[in-house]
């Protein structure tokens, strides 16, 4: 939608056009969610989704939508003979939808956010009359009971859908939402070459994460061994994590986790990352025995205990996790809860809301 907008903007005064995204994609696909095609009221086509696979199926949509106003859910599947499909047998969701020039005012806001490279995300229902709204990252406004489920993509820095997905009378006061972010993803980077690391990029990846495994054991240190992870560093975990610094890809949103169990990693590691003044989250793998050693460890260095306790260790939620993909989960669920402050207690046992609030 990014390299559409502009030329949107322009057409917009003058004429409605159609707009159609990429909302859901499963398996293989020919591209990512978000992807966008529009067509003007004279036939005029811009962009693409898939390279020709549905174009003619979602432009017989456009024209449609184009005519009555009502903005339409396609959905494609793998092809066969018969049918208009992906022939590389994944499954996509094609939401097309009428702009016009009441919707100027909130698409100039977004081009502004892009131009000014500020985070951003663009969330619509995907209602026949379709919902829309811009949402920053010091928003606190309630909207649509959705505003905090958007908020979560848009810290994590990637698309999603949001909202009642069922069909429930639930899908009335939350309704089936896509909220497409302008935005880096977050970064999580693992320090450690080993089982639990390989299973941690794994759920990582699935929640959105840019994964960074890095390791200066180089025999160990392979993308061979960690097929989910973005990027497979072979240094010394603190020297690279100083030089990601210096070079301004640390932020308020970057996860890190030591996974090595070796004081000649984990100290100068730790030190290095208590002492950046922006981390989301920092959690070590151990024991409550080897904690203590990597506390008085941390203290040698002239680290007060007041620092040290932004160190979460041991890592991860009590689940009762024993392998590295057990424990993965016990991980990553450490990490969403903190993010979102959340008790991290069975939602049975709570009361009010499941989708409620951060306090």
């Amino acid at each position: 939608m990014r390299d559409l907008l502009g030329q949107i903007l322009e057409l917009l005064p003058d004429q409605a056009v159609a707009l159609a995204r990429i909302v859901d994609r499963t398996g293989a696909g020919p591209r990512e969610t978000g992807a966008a095609m529009a067509m003007t009221g004279d036939g005029r086509v811009l962009g693409s989704l898939s390279g020709g696979c549905v174009e003619s199926a979602v432009l017989a949509a456009a024209g449609q939508v184009l005519l009555d106003g009502r903005a339409s859910l396609e959905r494609f599947a793998a092809a066969d003979e018969l049918t208009v499909g992906l022939p590389c047998g994944g499954e996509i969701e094609v939401f097309v939808e009428r702009l016009d020039h009441d919707d100027l005012p909130v698409l100039h806001a977004l081009h502004t956010a892009l131009d000014a490279h500020r985070p951003v995300a663009y969330a619509t229902t995907l209602e026949s009359i379709p919902d829309r709204k811009l949402l920053r990252p010091d928003d606190t406004a309630p909207w649509r009971g959705l505003d905090h489920d958007a908020a979560a993509l848009l810290t994590a820095g990637h698309n999603g859908l949001i909202g009642a997905q069922d069909g429930t009378p639930a899908q009335a006061a939350r309704p089936r939402t896509f909220v497409q972010v302008f935005r880096s993803p977050a970064r999580m980077i693992l320090a450690g070459a080993n089982d639990y690391t390989r299973a941690v990029t794994v759920a990582a990846a699935n929640l959105g994460y840019h994964v960074t495994v890095v390791d200066a054991r180089e025999t160990f240190t392979t993308p061979a061994r960690f097929p989910a992870a973005d990027e497979v560093v072979i240094d010394w975990p603190h020297r690279y994590l100083e030089a990601e610094q210096r070079a301004g890809r640390i932020d308020e949103r970057t996860v890190l986790c030591v996974l090595t169990h070796d004081p000649k990693f984990d100290v100068p590691l730790l030190a290095t990352a208590l002492g950046l003044p922006a981390l989301a989250f920092i959690g070590a793998l151990g024991s409550r025995r080897a904690h203590a050693d990597r506390t008085a460890r941390l203290r040698d260095t002239g680290l007060l205990d007041s620092d040290i306790a932004r160190v979460r260790s041991p890592l991860g939620l009590d689940l009762a996790a024993h392998t590295p993909e057990e424990t993965a989960i016990s991980i990553l669920a450490h990490i969403l809860a903190t993010r979102g402050s959340a008790t991290a207690r069975p939602l049975a046992d709570l009361d009010g809301p499941i989708h409620r609030r951060p306090d």
